[in-house]
Order: structure tokens, then sequence, then C-alpha cells
């Protein structure tokens, strides 16, 4: 039986639960998901040579990093070939380009250092979505935004300035907007003498960036926080309760990472929240092991109720979703191909349920009904509408891009 025969099938069987495949897989379709660079090089970027610092590690040493802008495009146009749907990609200032000799410090940084990107992205009718880099930088060994040193205080407003001007440079090329994201690395091994200071520092910071002028139509600024890092283990400036508060009161997007919290706490059970008060969001998928480790996205529980909280709140217009992990142990290709099928396999399973009658069910108290029917929908052929979806899309089905990758790792990435 082949693959639109099978998608019949189960067309059929869905449709008995109240479930139109043929609109799940259109909405699908204009789903794009922001697809981070920095697993294709380990967070290394183009800017410095040191190592990385604010409490991010890779681990691993798998052939085939890439070493140079053009080996990155290259790995990421390998990935995008396997991944349905058009989609964007997501790069922080240090993957600026700099030519012939050029070098410009990150509070100098131009749209003319990302034009490579742009034209990258315009051939292939993607988006980009940007990151102020406030890690792995001489200037980034403990504070930035909230540094008592106002000359590296103003060292990095003048980078979120800088960035939030390329933000707008590239949503102008693009006609798409543009995510930026700021996230710092700020906080304390131990326990802290002072938490506010170090805050009322970052707000100030803050405010200083957003006073540079740029269209809110184009550019949806976002601030995320985090809970512990690798020597901040005891305080983090960029608290949740910073960030959500600050967020609220300047008009720019809550940032939820899933992996910036607490190991049993859930984003899946915020997002409902979120929007109740925001009229957008923005989310970083991941999954942490233990701790914020950046593991390949799963298409496991977290990632599946992270999907149905923003597809039953028919939100996939209101939440930008971007994966952000890096693992330096296994093929890089295969990380995001299987981060981003999983992702949108994750969303697919949530478009293919019954919202609304699971919704009337628990309204009217029915909940031995609710429960029966969604035990009964776990074993519902969703692999077969995927399939179909991939299709249609013309990526490959089931496991046959992995062929793709190890025929590339084999005549591209072991010879780097």
């Amino acid at each position: 039986m082949n693959i639109l025969e099978r998608y019949k099938q189960a067309k059929e069987i869905y449709k008995k639960m109240g479930v139109d495949t043929d609109k799940a897989v259109e909405s699908l379709e204009k789903v794009s998901i922001s697809m981070h660079c920095w697993q294709g090089d380990d967070v290394c970027g183009f800017d410095n040579k040191g190592e990385l610092t604010g409490g991010i590690q890779t681990t691993g040493n798998y052939p085939g990093k890439a070493s140079n802008p053009w080996e990155l495009m290259e790995d990421i146009d390998m990935a995008m070939k396997l991944i349905p749907g058009k989609h964007k990609i997501n790069l922080h200032a240090s993957y600026a380009i700099f030519e012939d000799g050029e070098w410009a410090d990150r509070d100098k940084l131009m749209p003319e250092h990302f034009k490579k990107w742009v034209g990258f992205a315009k051939e292939r009718g993607l988006g980009i979505d940007f990151n102020p880099t406030f890690f792995s930088h001489p200037k980034a060994e403990q504070f930035t935004l909230s540094s008592m040193d106002e000359d590296i205080r103003n060292f990095w407003i003048e980078h979120g300035r800088a960035c939030i001007r390329i933000s707008e440079y590239f949503a102008t090329e693009l006609s798409i907007p543009c995510v930026m994201n700021i996230w710092i690395p700020d906080g304390l091994k131990d326990v802290p003498a002072d938490r506010l200071g170090p805050r009322a520092r970052f707000k100030d910071s803050l405010d200083k960036i957003l006073s540079q002028p740029y269209d809110k139509s184009k550019v949806y600024v976002a601030l995320e926080s985090k809970v512990f890092g690798i020597g901040m283990e005891s305080y983090t400036v960029g608290s949740s309760e910073f960030c959500i508060n600050y967020a609220a009161n300047n008009g720019i997007l809550s940032l939820m990472d899933n992996g910036h919290y607490h190991p049993t706490e859930v984003v899946s059970d915020k997002i409902p929240s979120m929007l109740l008060f925001n009229d957008k969001i923005a989310l970083h998928v991941t999954r942490g092991v233990r701790w914020d480790s950046d593991h390949v996205v799963l298409y496991d529980d977290e990632t599946k109720e992270i999907a149905k909280e923003i597809v039953r709140n028919n939100a996939l217009d209101r939440v930008f979703i971007a994966l952000d992990y890096f693992d330096a142990s296994i093929n890089r290709i295969s990380a995001w191909v299987v981060g981003m099928r999983n992702m949108q396999k994750a969303l697919l399973s949530a478009l293919l349920t019954p919202n609304e009658e699971f919704k009337r069910l628990q309204d009217t108290g029915n909940t031995t009904r609710l429960m029966a029917y969604t035990e009964e929908l776990k074993t519902y052929p969703l692999g077969d509408v995927w399939n179909y979806f991939c299709e249609k899309n013309g990526v490959p089905v089931g496991t046959d891009w992995f062929e793709q990758v190890e025929k590339y790792e084999k005549d591209v990435l072991l010879s780097r």
C-alpha cells in the first residue's frame, strides 16, 4: 500500500473522531519554525576565537563541524532539504560575516556585516530571527547589561541597539518580521548580598536599548529568562519574574525556553496563562536533561504538550516557535533534522486532536469519555498522515532522509 492510500485510510479513521486531516496538513504547512544556526558549529560563531562563556557548554567532538560561514550555509541547506515546509533561520550576532580583513566589535556591528546572510535567506525564501550575543567575549566575563562598570555596560547597550537596527534590516529586506531575543548570562555563583542592584541596572540598560527607534510591525523584541547557569548557580539577574514583568510593562515579548526553569516546571503549563495577557509570545524549544543541557528536541511528552497548548488555544499565529540546542556528540545535520521534524510532528499530533470536543467533554464533566478518547487517540495512525505531509512537501519519508545525511557526511563533512 502506497503513502497516499495509507493516508486515505488514516483520514477515514480520524474522521470518525471528528478530525479533518486535510485541514490539519494545510495548517501545518503554514507554520514556520525558526532553526538555530548554532547547532551547526557548536555555538562558536565567527567574530572571536575564544572559548564559550556565559554558562554555555557543548560536549562531544563529532567530525564535520562548520568552521566558516560558507560551510554553515551549506549545512543549513542540507538540513532544510530534509525538513518539510518553509521556515526561518535564527542567527546570533556572533555570526557576523567579515571579509577582506574587516572586523567590527559587537558594539559597532552594522547591517552590512549580515548582508551575506540576507542574500542566503532571500534566495531560499527564508526569514531571519536574531539574537544579540552577550557571551563569549572579553567584556562578558561576569556581568554585561547589569555590570557595575559603566564602560562595559555601555558597550553592551550599544550592542543591543545595533542588533535592533540589524533586525529591522532583516525584516525590511526579507519582508518577514524578525524576532530579536535578548538573553544575558549575568549572575553569581554563590549567595548574593544584593539581588536588587544588578536587576535595576539591567532594567536601565534595557530601557536604553529600547530607546533605539524601530518599526514594531517588523521587529518583535523578546526577553528571555533563565533560572541558573554554570558559574551562576545561586543567582541570575534575568529571572523569570523580572523578564515577564519587564516585557509586560514595556510592550515587548516574553520568550520562554523550556530548559530555563526548575526541572519540575513545564513551559506547556505556562503558555495558556501567557496567552491570556499577551497578544504574542515566543518560545525556544529544547530538551533539558537534569539541567539546561540543550539536548536535541525529541517527540517526547513536553514537546507534545507545548504543541497541544499552542494548537488547542488557536495560537499558531500568536506564538513564535524557535529551537535552541547544540549537540556536538552526533551528526549535526541529523540533530537539526530530528529536532525540526519532531516539533512539526508534535504540532501535527495536536492538529489531529478534536480539541473543541475534548474541551466540551471537560466543561460538561464527562471526564470518563475524555480519558477514554484521549487514550484511544494515542494509537491513531499519525505516522501515515506525517508521511503524506512529508511527501506532499517534497522531502524524504520515514527514515529515507538519514541515507542522505550519511552520504553528505561521507562526501562533505569528513573532508573538512
